[in-house]
């Protein structure tokens, strides 16, 4: 079993308490979780791992579940899909045979909708004519 903690919100990766923990992923911003020794279980029963990602991480699997899959989840939920890409390309899944890999993905993006729109570019407003559309979309 593998989990993932953010970066500045990672108590069980870093083994004490964050005093202060920041993320953009406020789901997961616990500074001292009350089941951290079942976290520690859990990783260590089945052989697994808890890692930390970046925000920038968080909101690249944020952005690629929507742009690539049409799933909307709030960046909490994103967080075990960074931690798999960023396995990944550290290797870590080269010597399994046939792995199956499932993230659980609990939390929807309208949780968070402040984060959606401060992640996509501002839509150009045109005025209602046809001219204005045809010349935006270069016709």
């Amino acid at each position: 079993m593998l989990g993932f903690q953010a970066e500045g919100s990672a108590p069980i990766v870093l083994g004490h308490p964050v005093k202060d923990p920041k993320t953009i992923a406020t789901a997961i911003k616990i500074g001292n979780p009350a089941s951290w020794k079942q976290a520690e279980a859990a990783r260590d029963e089945s052989g697994g791992l808890i890692d930390m990602v970046t925000d920038d991480e968080i909101l690249a699997a944020y952005k690629l579940l929507a742009s690539k899959e049409g799933v909307f989840v709030e960046p909490a939920s994103a967080a075990s899909v960074a931690g798999v890409l960023k396995l990944h390309k550290k290797g870590y899944f080269k010597n399994t045979v046939k792995a199956k890999i499932v993230c659980i993905l609990t939390g929807h993006g309208l949780k968070d909708p402040d984060r959606a729109i401060a992640s996509v570019e501002k839509p150009v407003v045109l005025e209602p004519d046809v001219k204005s559309i045809l010349r935006e979309i270069g016709l």
